[in-house]
């Protein structure tokens, strides 16, 4: 796979909770990023929190991100991924277009199979009897999508989950039929890889760097199946990131903000990237090598603005090596 990193230039975007924060932070925080120059802007498509006690505050994420694409000019927007549960997929592609057209072109489609059943039992939306019907439902989600995409008109088959007949839709993304990306979130390797070599332009995985070099091997090979070649997606990793000067100075800002949120299990050895922007780029680059050129650190509220001022140092010093 490291033949295939450059297919894609080294990006740095940043992912910020929408938990147990006022919109004030989670706004300024957006616009401090783009204002910075980051490559991209992520939240949750959660209904209820998922780290510490579900009752948090929290927001929607379709609406945050259209909010986002109204007061910035340069960075991407998207869901880190968006729960294909929720809401019919014909609906998702319309609001996905939306959004893209508020942003003059700079919106993604992420979504993935949802995992938590709490907010399904909570709000009454159907769960599926499993992670393997989710992950069908998926599939025939994302096929739909990038179709209307396109737009071509989709009737679903007989034996689907859903129900479209004859479905198209206008206006098509800015950039031109087809051309609005979708990043898929996941790493199951039976079915979430298949239709991430089927339909996805970027993935979405964490991981150690063992766990993640099986994964791409995986997709590899299903990428082969159908003729496609890995590197024509672009691969994004979520760490925890906190840039300071002092180590040991990082480890306790990481700490203390999970902690505020009740996460007690604050570092993955290895993975996070805790420290001056040196030590983050020598903890990035074998992912690199593996084909990650999208770094997508995980952010909770209130959010670190040193990290994020300091993240464009990190992205120049990986793209210069």
């Amino acid at each position: 796979m490291s033949a295939s990193v450059r297919r894609h230039p080294v990006r740095v975007g940043v992912l910020l909770w929408p938990q147990g924060v006022d919109w004030a932070d989670l706004r300024d925080a957006a616009v401090l990023a783009d204002s910075v120059g980051l490559d991209s802007l992520w939240t949750w498509d959660h209904l209820h929190a998922i780290v510490g006690d579900p009752g948090q505050p929290i927001y929607e994420g379709w609406t945050t991100i259209a909010a986002w694409g109204a007061l910035t000019t340069r960075a991407t927007v998207g869901l880190m991924v968006g729960a294909n549960t929720f809401r019919n997929p014909g609906l998702t592609a319309k609001m996905a277009v939306t959004v893209d057209h508020i942003t003059a072109g700079r919106a993604w489609l992420g979504i993935g199979g949802a995992w938590f059943a709490h907010e399904h039992a909570r709000h009454g939306i159907d769960f599926g009897s499993g992670f393997g019907e989710r992950l069908d439902r998926l599939d025939e989600a994302v096929a739909a999508q990038r179709a209307l995409f396109r737009g071509e008109a989709v009737t679903s088959p007989e034996d689907g989950a859903y129900r479209f007949d004859a479905l198209r839709h206008a206006p098509l993304p800015v950039r031109g039929p087809g051309r609005l990306p979708i990043m898929i979130g996941g790493g199951g390797e039976k079915k979430t890889l298949r239709t991430v070599a089927r339909y996805a332009d970027g993935w979405n995985v964490g991981g150690s760097l063992e766990t993640l070099r099986r994964k791409v091997d995986v997709l590899a090979g299903y990428c082969g199946e159908i003729g496609r070649e890995p590197g024509e997606i672009e691969f994004t990793l979520f760490p925890y990131c906190v840039i300071r000067d002092d180590q040991a100075e990082a480890r306790r800002v990481l700490a203390a903000s999970l902690a505020r949120h009740g996460e007690t299990s604050a570092e993955n050895p290895g993975f996070d990237m805790l420290g001056p922007e040196e030590v983050a780029a020598e903890v990035w680059r074998p992912y690199l090598e593996l084909g990650f050129t999208h770094l997508i650190p995980d952010l909770a509220g209130p959010f670190d603005r040193e990290t994020i001022e300091r993240l464009p140092e990190l992205r120049r010093l990986v793209a210069g090596a």
